[in-house]
């Protein structure tokens, strides 16, 4: 029998046996219904993952699954999402914003230089780092499953909602994932979700200039709110509230885009309880969880976890993971914003492509995945080390003030008066590409920046012999 069939079978049966448990509960052990309905674990952890998505069982690694309801094993509130019924409804009174495209600053990462120039302005994984042959491996396993050509549910695959669901954690659902094409596309629903054109949106500054294209071609108001090493700082962001009334802000608290900052643990708290005071969504870009470097230590969660209340949209994306053309993401929710979501999600792109989810399926749940992510780990460490090391010994007045233990990049600042412009045409002109600091503001930037990639290069050698040419620029620039 086809593993889907007997999948679709077991969710049946065990649809019936639920209702005859307590609220929490727990059901009969994996292997017990394994050896009940002869079938393999791998049909188990599907049929759960389905009822789980549709909020009939909860699921705790280790621990097993539950019939939905009270979990005893946690002292976690059920939190109140009614505030949202204000915030979603809150239009803005500012004048209507122009609505513009502006991608010059994400075309900057996305358009390959020419032939034999380093790639110190990429923003994805070098193919040598990309889990080519077991994406390959998962994409033919993917396409030979029944029905996988077939059109999915549009909110996603149940077991890919709760594969994500997990990795957020806290009391995060399946119920409350949808699968997207991609983390921009995410952020685009989520933005167009949480305001109306000319609203203000709170963003960190400096940040991602993909997001900032987004919020201006909504025809939404970007309001800088300063970042330094420990993330968003609170006093000025509950600043930008009350001058505001912004009803979203835009962060990034995981080795964050450019700066490679993470939110604090005494700041992550904080944040949440200003945004929750101002009656505002926090949408959380959590872009790069999956590139932390060997050295990083333990994470701290999404800021998603943390939110019984329905503060945080959150998006996750595997694409920076491993390839460009890799385009699965998920935005997760709590309360009646979820169902805002879905809708603009239905109306702008009908669902995720179904092969390229159950590849998803397929990728993360082989014993390549993790492989690979340790692998990248290692690899990212090393370059960014050999990154830092090579500009200090050749560029000390324009090294990195922060080193940051996951991502892919260096922000650089470089001395008052330089030409940041002037610095990336003669670098390219030298025969390496970087990406110019001013996208990443949309206020004043308080000083000049550059952007340095160690993700797209080739390899260590590479790194070294890209930034000799900085250095021949650099000089030329001064001269």
């Amino acid at each position: 029998m086809y593993e889907r069939s007997s999948a679709d079978e077991l969710v049946n049966c065990l649809r019936d046996e639920v209702k005859r448990y307590s609220l929490g509960e727990k059901l009969p052990s994996s292997r017990a219904l394994v050896e009940r309905y002869r079938i393999s674990p791998v049909t188990v952890s599907r049929a759960l993952a389905r009822l789980a998505a549709e909020g009939l069982v909860t699921t705790r690694p280790g621990a097993g699954a539950f019939r939905a309801g009270p979990d005893p094993g946690r002292d976690t509130p059920a939190g109140d999402t009614s505030w949202q019924e204000l915030a979603l409804s809150a239009d803005a009174t500012a004048d209507a914003v122009p609505r513009s495209v502006d991608a010059s600053g994400v075309l900057v990462t996305l358009a390959a230089p020419p032939a034999g120039v380093v790639e110190f302005n990429g923003g994805y994984l070098h193919p040598s780092l990309q889990p080519e042959r077991a994406m390959a491996d998962a994409l033919a396993r993917a396409g030979r499953r029944p029905g996988a050509w077939g059109r999915p549910p549009v909110d996603g695959l149940p077991e890919l909602r709760e594969w994500f669901a997990r990795g957020i954690g806290g009391s995060m659902t399946a119920a409350g994932v949808l699968i997207t094409s991609g983390g921009q596309s995410a952020l685009t629903t989520a933005l167009r979700a949480l305001a109306p054109p000319g609203a203000p949106v709170l963003v960190e500054s400096p940040t991602y200039p993909g997001m900032l294209a987004i919020a201006r071609a909504a025809g939404l108001r970007p309001v800088p709110v300063p970042v330094d090493t420990d993330g968003v700082r609170p006093a000025l962001l509950a600043d930008a509230f009350r001058a505001t009334g912004a009803r979203v802000l835009v962060c990034q608290p995981l080795f964050q885009n450019p700066t490679g900052a993470v939110l604090s643990a005494e700041r992550r708290p904080e944040i949440l309880r200003i945004a929750r005071d101002a009656g505002a969504f926090v949408i959380e870009d959590d872009f790069v969880r999956r590139l932390a470097h060997q050295d990083c230590g333990p994470l701290p969660p999404p800021l998603a976890a943390d939110d019984p209340d329905g503060v945080v949209v959150h998006v996750g994306s595997l694409t920076k993971a491993t390839s460009p053309s890799f385009r699965v993401s998920a935005l997760a929710a709590r309360g009646p914003v979820l169902e805002r979501l879905r809708a603009i999600q239905v109306v702008d792109t009908f669902f995720v492509p179904r092969p390229l989810q159950e590849a998803t399926l397929e990728l993360v749940g082989s014993p390549a995945w993790p492989r690979h992510l340790r692998a990248v780990a290692v690899e990212l460490g090393a370059r960014r080390e050999r990154m830092r090391h090579a500009l200090g010994l050749a560029l000390p007045g324009i090294a990195a003030p922060h080193l940051p233990a996951g991502g892919y990049q260096l922000w650089l600042r470089l001395p008052d008066g330089t030409d940041e412009n002037a610095l990336v045409a003669g670098a390219l002109a030298h025969g390496v590409a970087l990406a110019p600091g001013r996208p990443y503001f949309c206020a004043e930037p308080p000083a000049p920046h550059v952007r340095i990639s160690f993700a797209a290069v080739a390899d260590l050698a590479e790194i070294t012999e890209g930034v000799r040419r900085l250095r021949a620029a650099w000089e030329e620039s001064r001269s």
